[in-house]
């Protein structure tokens, strides 16, 4: 069946007509285009009403891969639900990614598994450097409200009968900071 454009641009000041120009170029028969941040697909209008309009066979054609999706994973999703749908797709700046044909397909496979590659590889070097600093004693988190010392003061006046509120107005801190601090204390003090 057809083919189908769409053309979209960040910000009110960049311009869609050279990527408009390139889909009627291509043969697009229909083009959804709109200025709109491609940080997600929620909220882009034109590209929701593109993917409620599709009909099977069809297949959406973009300018360049980065007007379509942020990221490999925002790629991958994509091209799934329209798959999904019976549609294929087709950037015309990167000849590989042609979902239309088996060596399109292949290569969108291949780059899949690299990108998921790479995000293991990231992933792990990430809980290594996480480990090496807990090795050197780094904490994680924010900084700690009640200093030792004032933990184990307000653990003896809790257990002389002062109430959480009472010790959370005290140490400017709220009732549930206050209960979480005192768990260790009033476990070890029972």
């Amino acid at each position: 069946m057809g083919r189908i454009g769409y053309a979209r641009v960040s910000s009110n000041s960049q311009d869609y007509q050279g990527q408009v120009d390139a889909l009627k170029a291509a043969g697009c028969e229909r083009i959804y285009s709109e200025k709109m941040s491609g940080k997600s697909t929620n909220g882009r209008r034109q590209f929701e009403k593109l993917m409620k309009d599709l009909l099977p066979g069809e297949t959406v054609v973009v300018a360049k891969l980065d007007r379509l999706a942020r990221s490999s994973r925002d790629l991958h999703n994509i091209i799934h639900e329209l798959d999904g749908l019976g549609c294929g797709f087709l950037s015309l700046g990167e000849s590989w990614c042609d979902t239309t044909t088996s060596h399109g397909r292949l290569m969108l496979t291949i780059m899949g598994g690299i990108a998921e590659f790479e995000r293991e590889l990231i992933r792990k070097r990430c809980e290594e450097g996480i480990e090496r600093a807990k090795a050197k004693g780094v904490t994680f988190g924010r900084k700690r409200k009640l200093n030792k010392e004032m933990v184990r003061v307000a653990a003896e006046r809790y257990a002389k009968g002062e109430t959480m509120a009472e010790l959370a107005e005290v140490y400017g801190v709220s009732e549930p900071t206050i209960w979480r601090t005192l768990q260790p204390e009033t476990a070890a003090a029972a």
